[in-house]
């Protein structure tokens, strides 16, 4: 058994879901922070509970060739990277099995190797920086939260920052210092800086800073414009966001402009975009344009096509689809975004596009009911991926192709898993770096629909089927410890029984019902 504050030697046999290293101790699963696959390691165990067990590295007896120095000095302390540990190649290889084993195993599409599209800039990438404030011996300070807490660790110059960031956020606490402006306190929710925010247009060299405040007024706003006028070039505007809620959102729902403009200007995929603060636009630009590339050669489509874009943002990706669809139209649910997406189509030019101001699921389910019938579905969602009726009005449509671009291999994993319950196939698979140095990952995947003509439906019955010894002999303890070592989930023979009896296989003698006639059994 292994125990805390122990030190205990193992090899790092493979990668959790956000980067960790996995090794297996006395029969035990253990999660081990920095820690890359291949390498043989003393183990200070720091945490042992009903979960899981958590170590560190004490010492590397047989060190990976992937292993690089740290270039950032934060890396150890920062909850901002991931990887700095370790080199591109090593990092693009776990990223891309990240997202096969989310489609194979959550998914239950069995996929082969998946190819990763490798960013060009591996630094100074970002053109979005959301840094946080606090007070520290007497003085205001930004940075980044330290792992898994709100502890703000000050920050000088980040890596996958571009540098405009940094020069507005050191602005910000140079005027916070001279003038004595107060840092946000969240424990008391007192104080007035909470957030430095910052935008930039890579291609036009234009930067947008939104100050995030627990008020709706700012002292001295003079001295604060002409701060960042005189420290930040490209500066065309500066914007004051309300948040007085107590919660982690960073953007309040009021703005308020102090200097210049509310919104910036870039170009991506040669169209003119303008961003306002809350407005959801990639963070690279780069590699954007190489992702919205390979969306429109997933959706196929000619001057006959009608387009659907759900989760539109401010219309990127709907207007790329208006250029070679008939008619593209976009939803979201953000107003300001909805405003800018407008915009953009006047700028450009493009009179196919449309855009609606809507929840995803009751846009979809409206639009179903209209009788829209979209040649290609494409959508962006947030993390949490796709919403049980968001799926079920886009079946409704009937797309013959879904584009689905995805920022959490696991909820992607998951909704192409529902999809291929209406019809639809997994045709293609490409992962995009588009945040180096971290655990994340993109990726964009093409689900067709099944032609009824060429394709049976045969129910098997599982009893008939010949299954070999390792199928027929995984035990309840063996596909715990599976579970645990693969996803980092602790799952108890309950909920194993019954994801056993929906997939319609034989529980065995593990599955103890109650002796009670009336007895509550939870549900997985």
């Amino acid at each position: 058994m292994v125990q805390k504050n122990h030190i205990y030697t193992g090899e790092i046999t493979g990668y959790t879901s956000d980067g960790m290293g996995v090794a297996r101790i006395d029969g035990q699963v253990v999660f081990v922070k920095q820690a890359i696959a291949g390498e043989v390691c003393d183990i200070y165990i720091e945490t042992v509970n009903s979960n899981a067990v958590y170590g560190r590295i004490n010492k590397i007896l047989e060190p990976s060739s992937h292993r690089t120095p740290r270039q950032c000095p934060y890396a150890k302390r920062c909850g901002g990277c991931d990887f700095w540990h370790m080199d591109y190649q090593e990092e693009l290889r776990l990223k891309a099995q990240r997202v096969q084993d989310a489609l194979t195993r959550l998914g239950g599409v069995p996929v082969g190797t998946v190819p990763i599209l490798p960013s060009p800039q591996i630094t100074g990438y970002r053109n979005k920086a959301q840094y946080p404030v606090s007070a520290q011996k007497g003085q205001a300070v930004a940075g980044f939260y330290r792992e898994k807490t709100h502890q703000v660790i000050p920050v000088d110059r980040c890596l996958i920052q571009c540098q405009a960031a940094d020069l507005a956020k050191d602005a910000v606490v140079a005027w916070m210092n001279r003038y004595h402006i107060a840092p946000y306190e969240e424990s008391s929710h007192t104080g007035l800086v909470r957030h430095i925010y910052v935008r930039t247009g890579f291609a036009t060299s234009q930067v947008l800073v939104c100050l995030v405040v627990n008020g709706k007024k700012l002292p001295r706003q003079k001295e604060l414009v002409e701060q960042l006028r005189q420290a930040v070039p490209g500066l065309v505007g500066v914007v004051l966001s309300s948040n007085e809620k107590q919660s982690n959102v960073v953007l309040g729902k009021e703005f308020y402009c102090l200097y210049g403009q509310e919104t910036l200007e870039d170009v991506l995929c040669n169209l003119r975009f303008r961003l306002s603060a809350p407005s959801f636009y990639q963070v690279n630009h780069d590699q954007a344009e190489r992702l919205y590339g390979k969306v429109l050669e997933a959706a196929q489509l000619t001057k006959e096509d009608v387009a659907l874009d759900l989760y539109c943002g401010t219309g990127t990706i709907t207007l790329c689809l208006a250029r070679q669809a008939g008619r593209a139209i976009g939803v979201e649910v953000i107003p300001e975004a909805i405003a800018d997406a407008k915009e953009n189509a006047r700028r450009n030019g493009i009179t196919n596009g449309e855009f609606f101001c809507a929840d995803a699921s009751q846009a979809a389910q409206e639009l179903a009911r209209r009788g829209l019938r979209p040649k290609v579905i494409v959508v962006d969602p947030p993390r949490k991926g796709i919403g049980p009726q968001v799926i079920e009005a886009m079946a409704a449509m009937g797309p013959e192709r879904i584009v689905y671009v995805s920022c959490d291999p696991a909820t992607l994993g998951r909704d192409v898993g529902r999809l291929t319950h209406h019809g639809y196939e997994l045709s293609q698979v490409q992962a995009v770096d588009m945040f180096p140095r971290t655990a994340h990952v993109e990726t964009v995947v093409l689900l067709s629909k099944l032609n009824a003509k060429q394709h049976v439906e045969v129910e098997l019955n599982l009893d008939e089927l010949d299954l070999t010894a390792a199928e027929s002999k995984a035990t309840y303890d063996e596909i715990k410890a599976y579970v645990l070592e693969k996803y980092g989930l602790k799952v108890s023979s309950l909920y194993i029984s019954q994801v056993k009896r929906k997939c319609g296989l034989d529980v065995g003698q593990n599955y103890n019902l109650s002796k009670k006639e009336d007895a509550k059994v939870p549900q997985c």
